[in-house]
């Protein structure tokens, strides 16, 4: 069966769902740079974990070498206030060191190897490393909130990064630093409250400034997060749907038919792939 005639992750729209274009004049795709690169973007999740190490200068070459133009990866601080793009908040699964990144200085970190080869980037050195590249930022920990907002500012970074948290907390104090001009991931409250909105069939949604993207996976706790229905009605407020972490190519497709607007992946190769076969491939 090809890809097109599988059911929909979340099962078969409602046929009340409606067919809406995104309003041009509150569309986020027009308002940043960030996002106004062809349609589906196509994000290289920490580079392409999947080849086992991940969020390295070597990663994100191969990402890039592949044809990737957006990257996502991860921000911790190290004891003296560093950025370094790191996943975890311990050091064991990359390194074998049982410290926590934020328990050591940078001069510590640097010494330190993913997989016994590659060093721990700082985020100042991977964005001036690729001034081409645009990359996603999940900032993990309360503590890499002023050294991620000082290295965009110190690098000019605003028009190519885009900010995202877990925490709705940690991702309103960097909005409030880093003001409009950045975007942002929809908080996991206000991606919640667009679900109900699509749900219940309001017509009225309001965001505060920077909130740019619904970068969602395809199910939480179990439940469907993404439809048609959920997609037309983020479209309907001008918010685009990227969603994580997609290897499954037929889902990669199931998802580009319901009209996702990005996907992020652990397989650069196969995310590529996908994208060829169906012409849009940037």
């Amino acid at each position: 069966m090809s890809p097109a005639n599988n059911p929909p992750p979340g099962g078969p729209p409602p046929a009340t769902s409606p067919t809406v274009e995104p309003p041009r004049d509150t569309d986020a795709v027009a308002r940043y740079p960030y996002l106004d690169s062809p349609q589906p973007l196509a994000f290289a999740h920490r580079g392409g974990a999947a080849h086992g190490i991940e969020n390295t200068l070597d990663t994100f070459s191969r990402a890039i070498s592949l044809g990737f133009r957006y990257l996502e990866t991860d921000v911790h601080a190290t004891a003296d206030g560093v950025a370094v793009v790191f996943h975890d908040t311990t050091l064991h699964r990359l390194t074998g060191h049982p410290a926590a990144v934020a328990d050591l200085t940078w001069k510590d970190l640097s010494t330190l190897r993913v997989a016994g080869a590659a060093v721990i980037p700082r985020l100042d050195d991977v964005l001036t490393a690729w001034p081409d590249i645009r990359f996603n930022i999940d900032v993990k920990a309360n503590q890499a909130i002023h050294p991620t907002v000082d290295v965009i500012n110190t690098t000019g970074s605003h028009d190519r990064v885009l900010i995202a948290s877990f925490s709705g907390r940690r991702l309103t104090t960097l909005r409030r630093l880093l003001g409009p001009r950045v975007p942002t991931a929809l908080t996991p409250g206000e991606v919640a409250r667009l679900r109900l909105v699509s749900l219940l069939g309001r017509t009225t949604l309001g965001y505060p400034p920077g909130a740019a993207a619904a970068q969602v996976p395809p199910h939480r706790y179990g439940i469907p997060v993404i439809d048609r229905r959920f997609i037309d009605y983020a479209h309907r407020f001008g918010i685009p749907v990227h969603v994580w972490t997609i290897n499954d190519p037929t889902h990669m497709h199931q998802l580009l038919d319901l009209g996702v607007d990005g996907i992020m992946t652990d397989r650069p190769e196969v995310l590529r792939d996908v994208y060829t076969a169906r012409g849009i491939w940037p």
